[in-house]
C-alpha cells in the first residue's frame, strides 16, 4: 500500500456512517440536513440536489417540521442509474419556543434552508388549580 506511514493501518469507516447508512436492512435516505441556533432563529438546511423546488414541500404541524420531495425517474433504452427517484422525507421535532407560524424556507445551489424565530426561554405557564369540594 502507498501512502501509509510505516506500521500505521488504513482508516476504517466510523460507527456512525455504518449506522447513517442502513443498507442493506432500509431504503436510503439522500435527504440529509444540519440543524442549528444561530442569532435567535431555529435554522435546518438540507441537501436536495437534483431535486425541482416546485416538487419539494415543507410543512409545520402539531411541533414537527416536515421536508418532502420528490424527483421522477426518466425513462432510457439502455445504461444504467445510481441516482434514487421517488418521493424522500424527513421529520424533524421543533426545539422548545420555535415559532412555526414565521417559518421561512430558501431554495439554492441544492441546499434548501429553512428559518423560524426561537425564542431564548420559552415561557412557561404556571397552571392554577382548581380545588373543589365533593
Amino acid at each position: 500500500m502507498t501512502g501509509l506511514v510505516p506500521g500505521s493501518r488504513p482508516a476504517l469507516p466510523s460507527i456512525a456512517a455504518w449506522l447513517e447508512n442502513p443498507w442493506p436492512f432500509a431504503e436510503h435516505n439522500p435527504v440529509r440536513i444540519e440543524e442549528s441556533t444561530e442569532d435567535g432563529k431555529y435554522v435546518v438546511r438540507a441537501e436536495l440536489p437534483g431535486f425541482d423546488p416546485e416538487h419539494i414541500s415543507v410543512t409545520t404541524h402539531n411541533g414537527l417540521l416536515s421536508i418532502t420531495a420528490e424527483r421522477e425517474a426518466r425513462e432510457t433504452a439502455e445504461g444504467r442509474s445510481e441516482f434514487y427517484y421517488g418521493t424522500f422525507g424527513r421529520t424533524i421535532t421543533l426545539p422548545a419556543g420555535a415559532d412555526p407560524a414565521k417559518v421561512k424556507a430558501t431554495y439554492s445551489d441544492g441546499i434548501l434552508e429553512i428559518s423560524m424565530p426561537v425564542s431564548e426561554h420559552p415561557q412557561d405557564k404556571r397552571v392554577k388549580i382548581q380545588v373543589t369540594n365533593d
